[in-house]
């Protein structure tokens, strides 16, 4: 299994299928991809890894790094992970683990002083096995588009 950075070409190895395993996707045509795969690539606060199987060709597991910019710890940085998602077949063999351990490594060589991330709550055990601890309560506001 490799954890690397997303590629362009990962549209056809089943990237937008790994997401639709962990929320609604939308409709997300190969152009439409390809635009915001290019402005994300050269962003030094966005990063996109995935887990392949190379032997097949296929993407199985995808998480997000974003790092915020603060005023706040000194003009400080916080890593947000988000999105991880792993192939519902190849879950229980340590491959979320590799790509929240790899992210949370990004975070740390970025500067940030935390990472943080939201999850549900039948997902927290999970995260704690990541080196992750439960603090305080998350809100959201939804808007109608």
């Amino acid at each position: 299994m490799a954890i690397r950075e997303l590629e362009e070409s990962d549209y056809g190895k089943g990237f937008l299928g790994i997401l639709s395993q962990l929320t609604t996707l939308g409709e997300v045509p190969e152009d439409v991809f390809v635009e915001r795969f290019r402005e994300l690539r050269g962003s030094p606060d966005y990063r996109v890894l995935v887990a392949e199987e190379p032997e097949r060709g296929r993407v199985v597991g995808a998480a997000t790094l974003f790092v915020e910019r603060k005023f706040i710890h000194a003009c400080g940085k916080v890593g947000h992970v988000e999105d991880v998602v792993v192939d519902v077949g190849c879950r229980g063999h340590g491959v979320g683990q590799r790509l929240v351990a790899a992210l949370l490594e990004a975070a740390r060589e970025a500067g940030c002083y935390k990472a943080i991330l939201d999850c549900a709550e039948q997902n927290q055990g999970f995260y704690e096995k990541c080196g992750m601890v439960r603090k305080e309560v998350q809100m959201v506001k939804y808007f109608d588009r």
